[in-house]
């Protein structure tokens, strides 16, 4: 018999532990929102989860119906995946307990959590476990695609501190795996993204940050500060992670008014260790040229996430993609592009990697981009449909200009780009393996609403 899609929402509230949202209540529109603009999409429930039975039950239900499944931790997919049209959403938000054993510097937390509220928790203790550069996003969504934040030289990516997951297949088992336990399913969350079950808890390690020094730095944008300030992040200690965004300057209040408008090098400045080294560190980036603006200093480490408005959409398009070196041609070739373009805000983000995220063995899990120098992120507003094409062929005139002999892409960032790109996120082996794996656990493509690899079924 084929599948029913009907869904009688008084059996589902009456089974579950968790909220049961639909259409006519006062809260669908908040809850069915995303945090990228220009998703408008109406599922026919959503779901917030309140434990791991929870989950079980609504994949059940997804599987059982039919209907299209979306799992959702923060919200935050470049290309909404965290919500659907006319199916369930699996949403993860409430769940968000943590515990910390301080004897083995350890935590489970589940995935409804956000990177703020379980880096505030760590910190409570004086202990880190590194996620991305944005406080709101929840850890589930970022941990299974990577995680490559301000501790990513020092400490590594996010899955290179998970020890062990609670996952919920499409069968609807609840499995704990580690490395002794289903390894191959560890191996592929760890990087896969949500291609595999659930995750409800991951277990992470806690790296001891006593004294930290950050913030922000701002810098006028020119060809030469842009490639020194790439050489001084390749040269600083592995305690330094830095973010450069090379954008125009908006209208903040600590900027002088003229600068606004202008491009600028807005820049995230993160050394996980002890204040004086840290001043020592900064020192070069700081002699690039007068800065507009020097937050820099010790704080706790959850400030590195600054305030977010929850209110904030914005109508973006984004590329990701890996890059060997940004000298003085290059960084001319960034500002050329940036000064073509009349969209609001455009920017090209620069990441140096390296460091401890590159000693981990290119196989050791599914992100197999240990060797990949810098990260470069393109972004750029557009205002609706009709500005959508030109402002994607700007971004995309972009992306070739500086396509480089590193050919890769981290599945976190990738926009709706298709097969190939997304290949280019798991080269050679990595493809076949997760497709495998994808066809022992969920042959059916139930979590299908991701970055997508099809099962191979034997």
């Amino acid at each position: 018999m084929p599948p029913s899609t009907t869904i009688s929402i008084p059996t589902l509230r009456s089974q579950l532990s968790g909220r049961v949202i639909v259409p006519d209540d006062p809260d669908y529109d908040e809850a069915r929102r995303v945090f990228v603009g220009g998703i408008d999409r109406h599922p026919a429930v959503i779901v917030r989860v309140a434990d791991a039975a929870d989950v079980a039950s609504v994949i059940t239900l997804a599987r059982e119906t039919g209907l299209e499944l979306a799992v959702r931790s923060g919200g935050h997919s470049a290309v909404g995946h965290g919500v659907c049209d006319g199916g369930i959403v699996l949403d993860l938000s409430d769940m968000k307990a943590i515990d910390i054993d301080l004897d083995s510097r350890t935590a489970w937390a589940e995935t409804g959590m956000t990177a703020a509220e379980y880096s505030a928790a760590a910190w409570e203790h004086g202990l880190a476990t590194g996620f991305g550069d944005t406080g709101s996003v929840g850890i589930g969504g970022l941990t299974v695609g990577g995680g490559i934040g301000y501790l990513v030289r020092k400490h590594g990516m996010t899955i290179d501190d998970v020890l062990a997951a609670d996952v919920v297949t499409a069968d609807g088992d609840l499995l704990r795996v580690d490395a002794d336990h289903h390894p191959d399913l560890f191996w592929a969350i760890r990087g896969g993204g949500g291609n595999f079950g659930v995750v409800t808890r991951f277990q992470y390690r806690l790296h001891e940050v006593p004294s930290f020094v950050g913030g922000l730095l701002i810098l006028p944008a020119t060809a030469d500060v842009i490639a020194g300030f790439i050489a001084a992040a390749e040269a600083a200690p592995e305690e330094l992670s830095t973010i450069a965004n090379v954008m125009p300057c908006p209208p903040m209040p600590f900027v002088a008014e003229e600068q606004h408008g202008k491009l600028i090098v807005l820049a995230l400045m993160a050394f996980a260790g002890d204040p004086e080294a840290g001043e020592r560190a900064l020192a070069p980036f700081r002699a690039l040229a007068v800065p507009l603006a020097d937050m820099l200093g010790p704080k706790p480490y959850p400030e590195i996430y600054g305030p977010e408005d929850d209110d904030y959409h914005p109508l973006a398009i984004t590329r990701t993609m890996f890059v060997d070196t940004i000298d003085l041609p290059v960084a001319e070739t960034i500002l050329e592009h940036l000064d073509a373009s009349d969209a609001a805000m455009r920017v090209a983000q620069l990441r140096v990697l390296g460091g401890q995220m590159a000693r981990v063995p290119a196989t050791a899990t599914a992100f197999a981009h240990r060797g990949s120098r810098i990260m470069v992120n393109i972004a750029t507003f557009y205002e609706g449909p009709d500005d959508l094409d030109r402002r994607a062929a700007w971004a995309d005139g972009l992306l070739a200009a500086l396509r480089q002999d590193d050919c890769g892409a981290y599945v976190n960032f990738l926009a709706d780009e298709g097969e190939e790109r997304l290949r280019e996120a798991y080269p050679g082996g990595t493809w076949d393996r997760l497709a495998e794996i994808k066809g022992r656990y969920d042959p059916g493509n139930l979590f299908r609403l991701n970055q997508n690899i099809p099962p191979t079924v034997a």
